[in-house]
């Protein structure tokens, strides 16, 4: 289906727009006031979106990515709101992530506010879908909440080697010092090259002088990221 032909579609729903295309209705919004002239981009909509994201307009963006239904106008509205990350955006993206929208997890971690950490912290758990997880650790580690640091520590036993990897990285966004012992435990016994990267990585980037004493003591260490980290870990001593 065409850009065209969707929009000329009624949207189904009751009251004012129920007899309306989507652009009518977008019309009835002044969604399209912003435009002056000819738009720059080919459909309006997306000319529309592009100044509604510059000129902060989040009401606007979240109506589109409501009316738009095209794949590639609610990868634009996501994208848009990830890069605004404004706290107004938080109720919608909530509602969406409680149905398991992973783009709308993705706002939630940009937004970076606690009040979605409830919302999502659940998905953490469910191992049955590996990528709603890394999603969901990825945003818990964005918004930076202790709330989150010992459901996500849990996962540092997971027996997918990804999962640990990244909750390990998450756990180093939040840098709560409670995570420093579980975090030394991967790196001297994980057998994922890549877990154990990320876990150093974590202690560095929680900067105490536990962890990075924890993370200097590999600086002989035979793989090259891990000993790196442990190199970045004895110049942060050296200079505090």
């Amino acid at each position: 289906m065409s850009t065209e032909d969707h929009l000329a579609e009624t949207n189904g729903t009751e009251g004012e727009s129920s007899k309306l295309s989507t652009r009518e209705f977008l019309q009835s919004k002044g969604f399209y006031d912003v435009l002056e002239g000819r738009p720059k981009d080919f459909p309006p909509e997306l000319s529309a979106l592009k100044e509604h994201e510059q000129r902060g307009n989040v009401d606007m963006v979240l109506l589109a990515l409501e009316k738009l239904g095209m794949d590639y106008m609610q990868q634009y509205c996501f994208s848009a709101l990830k890069r605004m990350g404004d706290a107004s955006a938080i109720g919608p993206m909530i509602d969406r992530a409680s149905r398991r929208d992973k783009s709308a997890i993705e706002v939630l971690g940009k937004i970076g506010s606690e009040k979605a950490v409830d919302s999502i912290l659940s998905y953490v758990d469910n191992d049955s879908n590996p990528q709603l997880q890394f999603v969901t650790l990825r945003a818990l580690g964005e918004i930076g909440s202790s709330l989150a640091t010992q459901s996500i520590a849990n996962k540092l036993t997971s027996e997918n080697e990804q999962i640990r990897s990244s909750a390990a990285r998450s756990l180093g966004m939040i840098g709560d010092t409670r995570a420093i012992g579980p975090l030394s435990l991967i790196v001297s016994n994980d057998t994922y090259s890549f877990a154990r990267y990320s876990a150093i990585w974590a202690l560095v980037q929680i900067r105490t002088y536990r962890a990075l004493e924890i993370a200097k003591s590999y600086s002989n260490d035979p793989d090259y990221l891990v000993q790196s980290e442990a190199i970045k870990a004895s110049e942060l001593l050296g200079s505090s």
